[in-house]
C-alpha cells in the first residue's frame, strides 16, 4: 500500500515476462485520469528488447495494424490483419553482442503484444526468449524502461526502471 489508506491500482498491464516501468495510481480518480492519458496516447514509453539478430539498418518505424487470432491449436495470438487496430512502433539499435542487438522500441500506440509481433514480423527478428511470437529458449528480454506523464498544471509523472539481471547475464548490461 506505500502507507496509503487503498492499495494503489494499475494503470495499464505488462506481459507476464516483462520487466519494468508499471504505473499505479493512488485512487480511482488518479486511475481514471491516467488511463485516459494512456487511451489519447499521451504517455511517453520506452523499451528495451534483445533481439535474435541484427536489423539491417540501424533504425526505422514500424507500422502493421494488429488483430487477435485464437485457434484450438496455438491457442490465442496477435497477428499482422490488414483490418486490425492501426499499431506504430518506433525504433534504432542501440548495442550489438553475440550477433544480437538490443533495441530501443517507442511505440506510439500500446497494443497486446505490440512490440513482440513488431519485432518478429517487422523487423523480422523475434524478442530473445519469446515463447509465442520467437524461439522461446531462456528468460524473454522485454523491458519497460521508462514512461513519462504530462499532468497540467504539477510536475509530469515519470519513472525508469534499471534493467533486470537478465539482460547483463546476456551481455547488455549498458544503455547507450
Amino acid at each position: 500500500r506505500f502507507g496509503f489508506a487503498r492499495a494503489p491500482q494499475p494503470v495499464h498491464r505488462l506481459d507476464r515476462d516483462t520487466s519494468g516501468c508499471l504505473l499505479l495510481a493512488r485512487n480511482p480518480k488518479a486511475h481514471k485520469r491516467f488511463q485516459r492519458a494512456f487511451e489519447e496516447g499521451k504517455v511517453a514509453k520506452t523499451y528495451l528488447a534483445v533481439v535474435d539478430g541484427v536489423p539491417e539498418a540501424g533504425e526505422g518505424r514500424i507500422d502493421i495494424p494488429l488483430g487477435k487470432r485464437s485457434t484450438a491449436k496455438e491457442g490465442w495470438r496477435i497477428v499482422p490483419d490488414p483490418k486490425g487496430k492501426p499499431s506504430v512502433s518506433n525504433w534504432r539499435t542501440v548495442a550489438v553482442k553475440d550477433g544480437r542487438a538490443m533495441i530501443l522500441f517507442t511505440p506510439e500506440t500500446g497494443r497486446t503484444h505490440q512490440l513482440r509481433v513488431h519485432a518478429a514480423e517487422g523487423l523480422g527478428l523475434p524478442i530473445s526468449g519469446d515463447p509465442v511470437y520467437g524461439a522461446g529458449r531462456g528468460p524473454m528480454l522485454l523491458h519497460a524502461l521508462s514512461l513519462r506523464l504530462e499532468r497540467e498544471g504539477k510536475q509530469p509523472v515519470e519513472a525508469t526502471a534499471p534493467l533486470p539481471p537478465t539482460f547483463v547475464q546476456a551481455g547488455f548490461g549498458d544503455v547507450t
